[in-house]
């Protein structure tokens, strides 16, 4: 590695957000409500969120209906979680294309298409592991209730 790319490397933490974002705070509870205000937009404005807001729900009743052990409780958060974290990223790749390009553009297009994606590989990941978590024991009790109705 050369001096220039070890100097380059090092510049990075020393550089001061503030000079560059007028919106940089220097308070928690700020940035702790600029997070919720992302939520609140998400649920909002994002149709997708609410679609996954109910799914989210769904699931989680399922479970505590099975009554699944806490290994399988914190599979089923984390894997939630991931597809959470993808939907909101979409979203903020997304507003941020719009906002660097007002025209239409083949790599704004790509950069939307390869958010879009993440979010639809981290759901089908969500289904899979829901079905080997939930489906089990979901079986078993469909079994046993209808071996005594």
């Amino acid at each position: 590695m050369t001096e220039g790319e070890r100097r380059q490397l090092r510049s990075s933490p020393q550089i001061d957000p503030s000079q560059y974002s007028a919106t940089t705070s220097s308070s928690r509870l700020h940035s702790f409500g600029y997070a919720l205000s992302g939520c609140a937009y998400m649920l909002f404005h994002q149709k997708n969120t609410r679609i996954l807001l109910a799914a989210t729900l769904a699931v989680l009743a399922v479970g505590l209906w099975l009554g699944i052990e806490t290994d399988d409780w914190a599979t089923l958060v984390l894997t939630i979680g991931i597809v959470w974290i993808a939907e909101f990223l979409n979203a903020a790749i997304e507003a941020s294309v719009n906002l660097a390009t007002p025209d239409i553009h083949p790599m704004a297009k790509v950069a939307k298409d390869v958010a879009a994606g993440a979010v639809l590989i981290a759901a089908f990941v969500a289904l899979v592991v829901g079905l080997l978590v939930l489906g089990p024991p979901l079986a078993a009790k469909i079994s046993a209730g209808a071996a005594t109705g």
